[in-house]
């Protein structure tokens, strides 16, 4: 937790630097962290819990929760001598990563999948890295594995099967989620955390943090971690006690397509194992029409991967596994700008041909945004 002379710190996450790897001064920062912990009551009184947060991470330079990691990687890369930084994206990431790249002067190599969502790839492309697309995943990392051996790339997201997460000096990042959790909510632990998982990089991060805290006395128990996945093999490794995890045949694509891989990692498995924690599956169904209930009800608007957590406290909500008065923070970690391409309606209103057409549209319910 920060000391009593915050205002001496840093005004984002390096304000924990006595808990991460690097000095503050020697930090490659865009001023990521310290993003808002908003009470969610509509919502959480439309999914039937009464004390929801919402910990909103589109809030950070590059609108994810991937300028956490970034930031000490990159800083990571400066501190070891990097010439190039690399990694395989399919969006958030290789974003985060090109932003950083270019605030530390170094040149950025984004491998990605053909059919990313759009603004994500214009978004690499104006902090100056190259894109690099491909139709094969399996190609995006055997490209980024001959880099690092061939050129010497800095590279910060994993290439090699079966997958251990990305680098692990950037995971560090992720445990400041937990230390402004406690901070926002003035020491008191919440009973859930959920947050969308792909490798498990964040959870991984979220729970090392809130260990931390346990072990320095801060705080006197864990919250249970909830892990939002698309095709389940969390929820199969926990049903099986297995430490492998199981390789998924996936029933769909997903439309989150920065969470769609089929296999998640041990880190992921052994966070859920140490808080008692549960995976959910959250499939495409319903997701846009969640994504933009989350939207009206509390005025934010997430990424469809974003979205998944709160799916998923609705889905153990209804299940009874959350009670409806145990607090629940989902970590909601991008904005909806960055897959508008993938959420956006084709239904455009029909214009109104003049002024009295338009308000007598308005006139049967009083003046309100939506007539009976």
């Amino acid at each position: 937790m920060p000391c009593p002379s915050a205002r001496a710190l840093p005004p984002s996450l390096w304000r924990y630097a006595d808990r991460l790897p690097f000095d503050a001064q020697a930090a490659v920062s865009l001023g990521e962290g310290l993003t808002p912990l908003l009470a969610a009551a509509r919502l959480g009184t439309e999914i039937g819990v009464a004390n929801l947060f919402i910990k909103n991470e589109s809030l950070n330079p590059t609108w994810s929760h991937k300028d956490r990691f970034s930031t000490v990687a990159v800083t990571a890369a400066k501190d070891a001598g990097a010439d190039i930084l690399a990694t395989s994206s399919t969006g958030n990431a290789g974003a985060s990563l090109a932003a950083y790249a270019a605030r530390a002067g170094l040149p950025c190599i984004v491998a990605t999948l053909s059919g990313s969502a759009g603004p994500m790839l214009a978004q690499i492309r104006k902090y100056g890295a190259r894109i690099v697309p491909f139709e094969q995943k399996q190609d995006r990392w055997s490209f980024l594995a001959k880099g690092v051996e061939r050129f010497g790339w800095f590279a910060t997201s994993p290439y090699r099967h079966p997958v251990v997460g990305s680098h692990p000096v950037g995971i560090e990042g992720y445990k400041t989620i937990a230390y402004e959790i406690i901070e926002q909510m003035d020491g008191e632990v919440p009973d859930w955390c959920a947050l969308p998982v792909c490798y498990g990089d964040a959870l991984a991060g979220v729970w090392l943090g809130f260990r931390d805290l346990l072990d320095e006395g801060k705080i006197p128990r864990m919250p249970r971690l909830l892990a939002a996945e698309a095709h389940g093999s969390l929820r199969q490794a926990l049903a099986g006690q297995a430490d492998r995890i199981p390789d998924m045949t996936p029933a769909f694509d997903a439309l989150a397509v920065s969470v769609g891989a089929t296999r998640s990692t041990f880190q992921a498995l052994k966070a859920l194992r140490e808080t008692d924690g549960i995976a959910i599956p959250v499939s495409n169904d319903g997701l846009i029409a969640f994504q933009e209930r989350v939207a009206a009800a509390e005025g934010a608007f997430l990424e469809l991967s974003a979205v998944m957590p709160v799916a998923a406290i609705a889905a153990a909500r209804k299940a009874d596994i959350i009670r409806s008065h145990e607090t629940v923070v989902a970590v909601v970690t991008a904005s909806g700008l960055k897959d508008i391409d993938r959420s956006a309606s084709t239904d455009a209103p029909a214009p109104f041909g003049n002024v009295d057409a338009a308000l007598e549209y308005f006139e049967a319910s009083g003046g309100r945004h939506r007539p009976a």
